[in-house]
């Protein structure tokens, strides 16, 4: 009950800032790469075929500031990777700047440059083998690609890698592009929210749609 109530109050403060912004409530601007996902597969399972067998996803990738602030003060930074699978279904996954502890990584840290800090995402996902967080770690980079290193974990167990996603250019002459995102319906293959999370998150996600 607290879980719908809590998403009530979300959607209502999400509907309120996208009415005053006239468009999406957070991450106004950003920058959109292509990018492609290279699955390893993960050396513990979680039978879940995604995250266990090696593979290939290509799509988009979109990097912005959840405020919006100045370049020069720190800000939340988001990562929100969008591929279609073999079916042609489209899945997202959204990660905002975090730590990666176990008291960490439940809490957003804001950040100066989005090549130095660690992303996360927030809630966990729920498998068939439990529940599993995920994180991206920036990966040395040269001029032409910025990579990062794709983790798994139980919400209090130890990060395991399971992929490389590596943003392979920009899309095209302008930085941004008028892609929105949706973990709620574009969820990860083999993967769904726990009945309460989905509670929490889907009013938050439908004002941001609605505006």
């Amino acid at each position: 009950m607290w879980c719908s109530g809590a998403g009530a109050v979300m959607g209502g403060v999400f509907g309120a800032a996208a009415r005053l912004r006239r468009g999406k409530p957070l991450h106004p601007h950003g920058t959109v790469y292509e990018a492609v996902l290279r699955r390893a597969g993960a050396p513990q399972p979680w039978a879940v075929e995604w995250l266990d067998e090696a593979g290939e996803d290509h799509g988009l990738v979109r990097i912005s500031r959840s405020m919006g602030l100045p370049q020069l003060l720190p800000d939340v930074y988001g990562l929100a990777f969008t591929f279609s699978g073999p079916s042609g279904d489209r899945h997202d996954l959204l990660l905002a700047t975090t730590g990666l502890r176990p008291g960490l990584r439940y809490f957003l840290l804001p950040q100066r440059d989005p090549f130095s800090g660690t992303y996360g995402s927030l809630l966990p996902y729920r498998a068939a083998h439990g529940l599993v967080l995920f994180a991206a770690v920036p990966l040395a980079t040269d001029d032409s690609v910025a990579s990062f290193r794709l983790l798994a974990a139980t919400p209090t167990g130890r990060w395991r890698p399971f992929g490389r996603l590596d943003l392979t250019g920009r899309t095209g002459a302008t930085a941004d592009q008028p892609i929105r995102f949706d973990p709620v319906i574009h969820v990860l293959p083999g993967l769904a929210w726990p009945p309460a999370l989905e509670r929490l998150r889907e009013p938050a996600y439908a004002a941001a749609r609605r505006a």
